[in-house]
């Protein structure tokens, strides 16, 4: 295993396990000189995937490849389409360089949200490493297996009435609708999900962005999963709209245990999935 990268803000934990588990909104930098335009810095952040790098930490012990950018979502959030276009065109999402959190509050300053030229400089600075780093371990591991899943890990607080209606099932599998990975990881996945106490749905409110999407192509061996966890499962999550000094609320072990379980289950699933 080794852990190096040409980006100090992007990790690469490299395994020889036909996994890759990749991080896209776990990160909470933000250059000062994008910061100094920010209406707050909470509300920056607020929207992060909490402590989901934490949760599944215990990834690379499973000789799973690990990428993660420490980027926080609101310079840059790599899971949009960077041509702009929406993944779920007239429903409410946030955009590729976001102005707005979830719930619809102003993130920037008159005058500092991001251009056309200021937000080509975050794809060619941020955006298009990250992507190369996932292809070209695609490219690796591809040349060691036969089958490689991609398991994007996510998460999201439990309400937002914003995005969508009531309260979001535990585990929330995106494969758009069976495209982007075979019926079999699928199921794998869904049976782990199903064996537990939790609530599960697949591709639901969120059928994957666009790392699963662009990447997921079954028939070439390259089979992509988004896991969308609501918050609630492994946190202290407040049902209601959070303040700041309520949000985060801190990671602990005892809460995670029990989600991080099932999540140790499902990541076998794809190792065994791909390896038959």
């Amino acid at each position: 295993m080794t852990d190096e990268s040409r980006f100090p803000w992007l990790s690469v934990i490299r395994g020889e396990a036909p996994l890759i588990v990749s991080m896209p909104h776990t990160g909470v930098d933000i250059p000062q000189d994008i910061e100094a335009g920010l209406i707050s810095s909470w509300l920056a952040r607020k929207d992060a995937d909490w402590w989901v790098n934490l949760l599944y930490d215990f990834a690379y012990t499973m000789g799973a490849t690990v990428i993660r950018t420490a980027i926080s979502r609101t310079v840059i959030d790599v899971n949009r389409d960077p041509s702009g276009a929406s993944l779920y065109p007239g429903q409410a999402t946030t955009e590729l360089c976001p102005t707005t959190t979830f719930d619809g509050e102003a993130l920037y300053r008159a005058g500092f949200a991001p251009d056309t030229a200021e937000i080509a400089l975050r794809r060619a600075t941020f955006f298009n490493p990250y992507h190369q780093t996932i292809c070209a371990e695609i490219a690796r591991l591809r040349a060691r297996h036969r089958n490689v899943v991609l398991y994007d890990c996510h998460s999201i607080r439990s309400s937002i009435p914003r995005l969508f209606e009531g309260v979001l099932p535990n585990f929330n599998i995106g494969t758009n609708n069976g495209a982007t990975c075979a019926p079999a990881l699928t199921s794998a996945v869904e049976d782990v999900c199903d064996s537990t106490g939790f609530t599960r749905v697949s591709n639901g409110r969120f059928r994957g962005g666009y790392t699963t999407r662009h990447y997921g192509r079954p028939h070439d061996g390259i089979h992509a999963v988004q896991m969308e966890l609501a918050c609630r499962g492994y946190m202290r999550e407040p049902l209601k709209t959070v303040a700041q000094g309520e949000w985060p609320t801190p990671y602990e072990d005892a809460v995670a245990g029990p989600m991080r379980s099932v999540l140790t289950r499902i990541l076998q699933a794809c190792i065994k999935f791909a390896a038959t």
